[in-house]
C-alpha cells in the first residue's frame, strides 16, 4: 500500500509573531513540490490562527496544535479544547508526545481521552510514543511501544484521522538518532500490532512517522526506511531551510 508521506513540524515553546516570515518561507518554498507530500506546522497555540490565516492563501501547508484538553469546555483555566484549535484554524493536533507524559504525568489513559476529543472536533491526531534510554537497554522497547500503542487508541480510530509517531525519548533534542535498522525493527513491529488489532488492511493504511533529532542530513535515510511515512521535526522545522531540505528528502522518497 501506498501512503503519502506526511513532514510534520513541532515548534514546541518555540516562535513570535517574528517567525512568520520562516512560516511564509516554508509555504512558498514548499509550493511547488507540495502535491506530492503532506506537510504540517504545529506551533505554539498563540501562533495557530495568524499562521492559519497566512497559510489559507496557499493552501498546501496545514497548521495543528500540540495539545488539547479531553472536555470541550469548562472550568479549565489554562487549557485549550479540541473545538478551540479547530475555531483557530487546526487540522491536526499532536497527542501523547513524551514531553506531555514526563513532565505533565499524561499516561495512555489521558492520551486515549485526548484522541477521542479530538476526532470529536474533527482533527486528525499524531499520536506519540517512544521508549527512554533505560527501556532501550533493558530490551524493552518492543514491549513499551506495543503497551503505549494499545492503550492511546481507542477502538474507532482509522488511518484518516490517525497518525503515529515514533519518538525516542533518548533522540528528541539530543543530536541523537535511531539508526535506519532500529528505527525499521519499530515500524516494523508497529505495523505488525496495527494489523493484529485493525485488520491487516486497516492496519497498513495508518501512517508512521519517524521523530528524533531529524535533521536534513539524516532524512534521507530515515525517510528511505520500511514502513516510515513520514517525520515529526523538531527544531529543524524553526528554520524554513532545514525544514524544507527535509520535506524534498521525504519527496524523494516516495
Amino acid at each position: 500500500m501506498t501512503r503519502r508521506k506526511l513532514i510534520a513540524g513541532n515548534w514546541k515553546m518555540n516562535g513570535l509573531t517574528g517567525h512568520l516570515d520562516e512560516v511564509r518561507a516554508i509555504s512558498e518554498g514548499s509550493r511547488d513540490g507540495a502535491i506530492d507530500i503532506d506537510i504540517l506546522l504545529c506551533p505554539p497555540a498563540t501562533l495557530i490562527r495568524p499562521i492559519s490565516d497566512m497559510l489559507s492563501e496557499g493552501g498546501h501547508v496545514q497548521v495543528g496544535g500540540q495539545n488539547c484538553h479531553k472536555a470541550e469546555k469548562g472550568a479549565h483555566t489554562g487549557e485549550v479544547s479540541a473545538e478551540m484549535l479547530r475555531d483557530a484554524g487546526a487540522t491536526h493536533v499532536i497527542l501523547g508526545h513524551s514531553e506531555r507524559r514526563a513532565d505533565h504525568g499524561e499516561g495512555n489513559d489521558t492520551v486515549r481521552d485526548k484522541l477521542a476529543a479530538a476526532h470529536r472536533a474533527g482533527l486528525v491526531a499524531v499520536v506519540c510514543i517512544g521508549e527512554t534510554l533505560a527501556q532501550r537497554e533493558a530490551g524493552e522497547t518492543l514491549t513499551v511501544l506495543g503497551d503505549q500503542l494499545a492503550g492511546s487508541l481507542h477502538d474507532d480510530v482509522s488511518p484518516s484521522d490517525t497518525v503515529i509517531a515514533y519518538e525516542p525519548v533518548w533522540a528528541i533534542g539530543t543530536g541523537k538518532t535511531a539508526s535506519p535498522d532500529d528505527v525499521a525493527e519499530v515500524h516494523k513491529h508497529l505495523r505488525q500490532r496495527l494489523g493484529e488489532r485493525f485488520g491487516e488492511e486497516r492496519g497498513q493504511g495508518f501512517r508512521l512517522l519517524y521523530g528524533g533529532s531529524v535533521q536534513p542530513g539524516n532524512a534521507a535515510a530515515l525517510m528511505a526506511v520500511a514502513d516510515v511515512d513520514g517525520a515529526l521535526v523538531g527544531g529543524a522545522s524553526l528554520k524554513a531551510q532545514d525544514f524544507l531540505a527535509i520535506c524534498e528528502a521525504a519527496r524523494n522518497c516516495r
